[in-house]
């Protein structure tokens, strides 16, 4: 008979019999994933009821402001020992489920897939809803026009590079609102199925590789740089070609078969993307929101200064300024401007209707709720 001592691997508890401590934890998960099953269903029945009622009127089945009230919910209710930002996820994929059972929520990016634009729209919006990958920005707002899709993203300003001109373009002439802003780390990554020393080529598109070029001048000086549309395209042609890696995102990795072979080369850790959510309904106040604006001065001295020195007078922060040449006239510049608030706050209503006065034009792009982490 073999007694029991500690230290006897036989021993029930023993380090070396890690099995048996195991045995009752696994259980206990088991018994607390059944609970949350269990839950998450009735949840999913309310959310049922709830996309019942939204059918009844125009109403959007995507809201910001809810979505902005649940997850700070989330992170208040939050004792730990999970990070907020591991719950987040979870909730986000837990409202797109909830968005397919209300109805079908139908989301445009700019493709093809694999993009930042569509690692961007999977982060904000989950798995569980439908994509469209579209040509270009152009096509995402006429698509939101049209009503082919609910919503749109589109990457509005880089930190690194300024504001992307196509899309402010593209508000000139749309009908589109500002639904909400989504800021996503932007990691660079060599994308390739053969090993680096048998890369001969690295495909992407000119403004990736310049993010990166610290490290690959480092490692990779001598190596032919072909350029692409985009990220995603170039890992579609490097997934064909022995030889060739691309500059991408991890997500055109997984859309393309490619492996990561150096992760986060860019030469900026902290490069990131702003980017909208479009569409036709105008969200209601967060608590915790900004109102774009775009506008055309008075051609006099000073009007710039006038319009400004009206939103500092009703004291409101201004986030972002920025300019594009109106496509009207030469030398007349349409004005984006950013500034902490909602449309339906007093002074921040105010404050635009007297800007008006020195303006030839403005347009409120939408009020939405503020982007309270990087995704």
């Amino acid at each position: 008979m073999n007694p029991t001592i500690p230290g006897n691997p036989d021993t029930p508890g023993s380090p070396s019999n890690p099995d048996k401590l195991l045995a009752p934890l696994r259980a206990r998960i088991d018994e607390l994933d059944q609970q949350i099953i269990h839950l998450l269903n009735q949840r999913a029945r309310v959310v049922v009821e709830v996309g019942n009622i939204k059918k009844t009127g125009d109403n959007p089945i995507y809201v910001p402001e809810r979505e902005r009230q649940v997850l700070d919910q989330v992170r208040s209710y939050n004792e730990g020992p999970l990070p907020d930002a591991c719950l987040e996820a979870i909730w986000r994929e837990l409202m797109s489920g909830s968005f397919a059972l209300e109805r079908p929520l139908r989301v445009g990016y700019l493709g093809p897939p694999g993009s930042f634009s569509h690692l961007a729209s999977r982060r904000k919006f989950g798995a569980s809803i439908e994509y469209d990958d579209l040509d270009d920005i152009a096509a995402v707002f006429d698509a939101i026009h049209r009503g082919h899709i609910d919503l749109g993203l589109v990457p509005i300003e880089n930190s690194s590079v300024g504001g992307i001109g196509e899309t402010l373009d593209c508000f000139l002439g749309a009908d589109a609102r500002v639904c909400a802003e989504v800021l996503i780390n932007i990691h660079h990554n060599l994308l390739a199925n053969d090993p680096p020393e048998k890369i001969t080529k690295i495909y992407s598109k000119p403004v990736a590789m310049a993010q990166c070029k610290k490290w690959l001048a480092g490692q990779l000086l001598n190596t032919e740089k072909i350029p692409t549309a985009s990220t995603s395209k170039a890992a579609e042609i490097a997934s064909q070609e022995p030889g060739a890696a691309a500059i991408g995102s991890t997500l055109a990795g997984e859309v393309y078969g490619l492996k990561v072979q150096f992760a986060n080369i860019e030469d900026n850790p902290q490069n990131t993307t702003r980017f909208f959510v479009i569409g036709k309904h105008a969200p209601k106040p967060s608590g915790d929101d900004k109102t774009s604006i775009m506008f055309t001065t008075e051609h006099k001295a000073g009007a710039l200064t006038s319009v400004l020195d009206v939103l500092r007078d009703y004291g409101l922060n201004l986030t972002h300024i920025d300019k594009r040449p109106s496509q009207r006239a030469n030398w007349e510049y349409i004005f984006f401007v950013d500034v902490i608030g909602h449309i339906s706050d007093a002074k921040v209503s105010e404050a635009i209707e007297k800007a008006k006065s020195h303006c030839l034009q403005m347009t409120v792009m939408g009020s939405y709720p503020r982007a309270a982490e990087v995704l």
